[in-house]
């Protein structure tokens, strides 16, 4: 017998793009949208959950909108540390630099899957994590403590392990920032950051996390919004061929790739809508974030809608592939917090000196 997402094929440009919302409720025309197959996901932030009940509410409205072919991806930011969107009475997490410090594998394969378990219990599906930059810039302002550590081979051990444990949950795990975000001196979310580093430093420092992680079979991973200046220096990785045809060809990974943020200054200023989706499709990105605003979220789609359909069938094949193992809410056991033994687990970590 052949089940439901066994015979998923993702065929709607729109099913590439997700999207985030204001208040609590979906707004009509996004809950519109993900009805008629034309988004494939959303992005939960704190704006969005008022309380467990409100939440399981809204995921449980979300899934059931969408049509059989194209069930929903929930997805949401729960690291630990300062990028957690579920906070009290859900668990709270330290920043993953303690698990770094610790270097217990086991430990932190645990808090992936305790994290991970009240990310599948509100039917959410994906988590972008975990963070894979190494903390190599003390003065970074955006990566920081949210990295395992500033050493390479710490940082790919404990994100494949985070990973593995998100995974046992059932909840996707997805690698960020490729190809590294952690040495830059600015902040993505406001300028565009560059680095003028050739493969040689790259291959030493910033992709050891990403090769471990693609080797253990990491579902998804999403781009940094910085400029390699020695590889490509007038785009950002999103947008460049030559920084994702080294994931794609020389890592030889197949899996789903996200663009971050496409509101995101280090690329909205400087790239009509436009250009954003069409050279992130041809560079390789397979997932489109617009993470708040209506406006960009339908010009992003009438894009989508408006490529070739065969540029669109990597991707599409990815998402099909994708959402066979983590849409539609189905990994809930019915847990509600609190969650006494995780909150022992996070309490015993948070009590530790902060390295």
């Amino acid at each position: 017998m052949v089940s439901r997402t066994d015979a998923l094929r993702i065929s709607e440009p729109g099913q590439l793009l997700f999207a985030g919302f204001e208040g609590t409720q979906l707004p009509d025309d996004l809950a519109g949208q993900i009805a008629d197959g034309r988004v494939g996901g959303i992005v939960l932030f704190a704006r969005n959950i008022a309380d467990p009940e409100q939440l399981r509410a809204l995921t449980d409205s979300a899934h059931a909108l969408a049509p059989e072919h194209a069930p929903l991806t929930i997805a949401i930011d729960q690291e630990g540390g300062r990028v957690q969107r579920l906070r009290e009475p859900w668990t709270e997490w330290p920043p993953m630099r303690v698990l770094g410090a610790l270097d217990n594998l086991t430990l932190t394969r645990a808090v992936g899957q305790a994290l991970g378990r009240e990310l599948a219990d509100f039917r959410i599906d994906l988590d972008f994590a975990p963070v894979a930059d190494v903390d190599s810039n003390p003065a970074n302002p955006i990566i920081g403590d949210r990295s395992f550590s500033a050493n390479p081979a710490a940082v790919a051990r404990h994100a494949c392990a985070l990973a593995e444990g998100l995974i046992a949950s059932g909840v996707g795990a997805c690698g960020k920032h490729f190809p590294g975000h952690g040495d830059t001196a600015q902040d993505s979310h406001t300028e565009l950051p560059r680095l003028d580093y050739d493969w040689e430093r790259l291959e030493a420092v910033e992709l050891p996390p990403f090769r471990a992680l693609v080797e253990n079979g990491l579902p998804s991973l999403m781009t940094a919004h910085v400029v390699l200046g020695g590889i490509d220096g007038n785009r950002p990785a999103t947008l460049s061929r030559p920084v994702l045809s080294y994931l794609r060809s020389d890592l030889g990974y197949d899996g789903l790739v996200f663009s971050d943020d496409l509101e995101m200054a280090a690329v909205a200023a400087h790239h009509p809508p436009e250009t954003l989706v069409r050279d992130s499709i041809h560079a390789g990105v397979d997932a489109l974030l617009v993470c708040s605003r209506s406006d960009l979220r339908e010009e992003v789609l009438r894009c989508l809608e408006a490529l070739p359909p065969a540029s669109l069938e990597s991707a599409l094949r990815r998402m099909t592939a994708f959402k066979r193992e983590y849409s539609g809410g189905r990994h809930a056991s019915g847990g509600t917090p609190p969650y006494p033994q995780h909150g022992s687990l996070a309490a015993e970590l948070l009590s530790r000196p902060q390295p």
